[in-house]
């Protein structure tokens, strides 16, 4: 069952009261389809800490896994005007953070959300299931405290086949907004916003902030 427009923006005032939104708990490590993580050698949950969560980025190597999204169920995104998050990563000197598609490109950050019953194939009605932040909201990922706020009425938020904006499909768009299931942070790159990464050395990411307003 959807929640309700006006619930949901009573859940966002509540993590907007609450810091980091929803406990760690309630974030999935993924995606998972069909069974399978392709956050590999990922555990389900990040880790609570006294601000949010966090996670150990895998290190080393591509064999040794990497990370590909962190999201939660916001309920219906209809009414909501901007995701605004504040996150640290914490790294070793001289650790390289590594997209395991593109390992020549830099590795980023981002937000998308997900609407409803995707099947993951990008495909049909599906290819506009998946919206991605618009790319000017794309960070490369560092040590330090960083931020991002991103609008949902942007008109270039971009779905899951590329070159598909907002703005070209409004209709749909404003549907996935207010069917959403899953919203959250992606990590990969430019060509890959989602594709996974792993760092060269022991490097951490903490969630300090993540509203929904």
């Amino acid at each position: 069952m959807k929640i309700l427009p006006a619930l949901a923006i009573s859940l966002a005032a509540a993590a907007t009261a609450i810091g980091a939104g929803p406990p760690a708990h309630q974030w999935e490590i993924g995606p998972i389809i069909r069974g399978k993580s392709y956050s590999v050698n990922m555990p389900l949950r990040p880790q609570p800490t006294s601000q949010g969560w966090s996670f150990e980025f895998p290190s080393n190597s591509k064999r040794d896994g990497h990370v590909h999204y962190v999201s939660f169920d916001p309920g219906s995104l209809d009414g909501a005007r901007e995701i605004k998050v504040r996150y640290r990563v914490d790294a070793r000197r001289g650790t390289r953070f590594v997209p395991q598609q593109f390992p020549d490109r830099p590795a980023t950050v981002s937000l998308y959300f997900q609407r409803a019953g995707d099947n993951w194939s990008a495909k049909g009605r599906y290819a506009m299931y998946r919206w991605y932040a618009p790319s000017p909201t794309v960070q490369n990922i560092a040590p330090g405290v960083h931020e991002m706020t991103v609008r949902l009425d942007d008109p270039r938020w971009g779905a899951v086949v590329g070159g598909i904006k907002a703005n070209d499909r409004p209709r749909e768009f404003r549907d996935a907004l207010a069917n959403a299931d899953k919203v959250g942070l992606v990590f990969g790159s430019t060509g890959g916003r989602g594709h996974g990464v792993y760092a060269t050395g022991p490097a951490r990411f903490e969630l300090l902030d993540f509203r929904i307003r």
